[in-house]
């Protein structure tokens, strides 16, 4: 009995069977419904070229035209359908120098990266086309590569990562010679685009466990062309409470922020990327790294600059980074809390504390008590839930206001009086009344920054 797909997929079988062509599901879409998962999307192939597929479809949008693929327009979906082809030459290690139609899928099937994404389910019938034995290593999870491995990604470098990817996302093992020829060809990743490797990295950090890829990435050298400030860490001790060096650290602070966010995993991973570079030793001869959060941030934005990240992310992570060795004292008052949040900002506040929980497990392998920031916590709420100044939105007074009410002119001086006033408040929130804050405002530019 075969596989039971959508009625879209049949439907849009039938008018290309109806042309005289054939029509296969392939790529993930196979291989999740193999695995007995729901797919995400519906990848089709046909022996129909690309133009008489523009024909028999009313709407089409010819997305790769060039190498035979376009996608359909089809009650309200999208389906991706790509003409059998072979492909010749990879003289850039990255795209094929020239695709030629063929009517044979075997053929098009034997083009592929791995056994698991060389399968088809031919749409009519459900049954499935497994000429690359994909289903016996999907029952085994492993990840294997088509024929001679090394000509496998000698015709692709970016094939290098997504062997890590589709090992740690289906939770599969790389197969031995597979992963021997990773190694041998490990140079081939510094052809691929940054662009390229940051969209694997990002789905990498989204899987259950990401310390696994970068454990894989540094035994087959990719670690050490596409992140070497992540790869200075291994070996690199640490004294305390810490069990691992700063590489196996990082990896596993990266598996301890639970939800799949790549940017606070970001921020896990690259906490302590500086402390290699700052290391020095103390009057005893131990290990010390004064100063590891602002080199990590400074390491984390260039890294994360030349992997062609948003820049709201590389914001993001970096001041994550910088402000991850919060601490925090009972005896502050409301005012340092205010600080605080002000520091690191209210929309950060948890984020952090959800990093310094995934530091703590990263020490030794076991889970700090989540209820030593339960004071730091509450003392938070209770500050944001009292609605206190904490930007200089919240004053209630403006620019505008300084100008009308006391002839302050824009420009550097009306900052320096806001920010002023904005200390103020921190300290005693009584003081955010317009007229208080006017008078204020008047005295503090009379007597510091007039220039009369």
């Amino acid at each position: 009995m075969g596989f039971r797909l959508p009625r879209d997929l049949h439907d849009i079988h039938a008018i290309l069977s109806g042309a005289g062509y054939g029509c296969h599901l392939v790529g993930g879409a196979v291989r999740s419904l193999v695995l007995g998962r729901k797919p995400k999307d519906w990848d089709l192939a046909t022996d129909a070229g690309p133009e008489e597929v523009r024909r028999l479809f009313r709407r089409v949008i010819p997305t790769g035209i060039r190498h035979g693929t376009v996608t359909i327009l089809f009650r309200g979906s999208t389906y991706e359908i790509t003409t059998y082809r072979i492909e010749k030459g990879y003289s850039d290690g990255r795209r094929p120098d020239a695709v030629e139609y063929t009517p044979s899928l075997e053929e098009d099937l034997k083009r592929r990266d791995f056994t698991i994404n060389a399968m088809a389910v031919e749409i009519g019938s459900g049954e499935l086309v497994d000429p690359q034995g994909g289903r016996l290593d999907c029952a085994r999870g492993i990840v294997r590569a088509i024929g001679n491995p090394e000509e496998r990604f000698r015709e692709d470098g970016l094939r290098l990562l997504r062997a890590v990817r589709f090992a740690v996302t289906l939770d599969f093992s790389i197969e031995p010679e597979t992963s021997g020829a990773m190694k041998s060809c490990a140079d081939g990743i510094l052809r691929i685009s940054p662009e390229r490797i940051q969209m694997e990295l990002e789905e990498i950090l989204r899987a259950r466990t990401p310390s696994r890829a970068f454990s894989l990435m540094a035994e087959t050298g990719l670690l050490e062309r596409i992140l070497p400030e992540l790869s200075a860490g291994v070996g690199v001790t640490q004294k305390g409470r810490h069990r691992f060096d700063v590489f196996t650290h990082s990896i596993m602070a990266c598996d301890g922020i639970r939800a799949p966010d790549p940017g606070l995993r970001l921020a896990a991973l690259f906490h302590d990327i500086g402390k290699p570079f700052v290391a020095s030793r103390d009057e005893e001869g131990v290990r010390i790294f004064h100063g590891h959060e602002e080199k990590s941030a400074e390491l984390a934005s260039a890294i994360l600059g030349r992997l062609r990240f948003p820049s709201g992310t590389i914001k993001r992570v970096v001041h994550l980074v910088r402000e991850h060795m919060f601490s925090y004292d009972p005896s502050w008052t409301d005012a340092a809390v205010r600080r605080f949040l002000i520091r690191v900002g209210e929309e950060n506040w948890e984020d952090l504390f959800l990093l310094r929980l995934a530091d703590g497990y990263a020490c030794r392998g076991e889970w700090p008590d989540p209820r030593s920031l339960d004071g730091f916590r509450g003392r938070i709420l209770k500050v944001l839930a009292e609605k206190d100044a904490l930007s200089l939105k919240s004053l209630k007074i403006g620019g505008r206001d300084l100008t009308a009410l006391c002839d302050i002119p824009p420009g550097p001086a009306m900052g320096r009086v806001l920010e002023f006033l904005l200390e103020a408040v921190v300290d005693d929130p009584a003081l955010n009344e317009k007229e208080t804050l006017a008078e204020m405002a008047r005295r503090y530019y009379k007597s510091r920054l007039s220039p009369s």
